[in-house]
């Protein structure tokens, strides 16, 4: 018998619940606990296996402190849209580091920061070291892929 693949939708919408889970610092008992639920059928929403029903979602939102709506954005300026959503091997560099440990430390950090000011230096900073680290790439010959990672080096 052939398991059904899920839905690219319904993998797009676990992915963001964990990582807004995640984020906050939830573990995954925790948050089933409270939309009363196993862990087990929070695992299988994160990972799109299970369809997750409007009344539960609203549930999961409120728990996690998020409108519904945060579990479809994509970017907010652009309605909605599947582009992207098939599953195939192509990854957004992006969406994979911040659901990565580092990302998510990151970003608690980042979130943490409360001076406007503050922020604006903090990421001027991260560009410059950014921008310094792909000179000395350049110096060395080093080629990165996409999501920054050195191919020959």
């Amino acid at each position: 018998m052939n398991a059904k693949a899920p839905n690219a939708i319904d993998i797009y919408v676990g992915s963001r619940v964990r990582m807004r889970r995640l984020l906050l610092g939830f573990s995954q008992e925790r948050l089933a606990d409270q939309i009363g639920v196993t862990f087990q059928q929070v695992q299988k929403y994160e990972k799109g296996m299970n369809r997750i029903g409007a009344s539960r979602l609203q549930r999961i939102a409120e728990v996690l402190a998020v409108p519904p709506s945060f579990f479809f954005q994509q970017d907010p300026s652009k309605p909605l849209s599947l582009d992207g959503l098939e599953l195939s091997g192509n990854t957004d560099p992006v969406g994979e580091f911040l659901h990565s440990k580092e990302g998510l430390a990151l970003n608690r950090a980042f979130l943490k920061i409360t001076d406007a000011t503050v922020r604006e230096k903090v990421l001027s900073l991260v560009k410059a070291m950014a921008q310094a680290g792909d000179r000395q790439d350049m110096d060395a010959g080093t080629t990165k892929s996409e999501t920054g990672v050195p191919l020959n080096g």
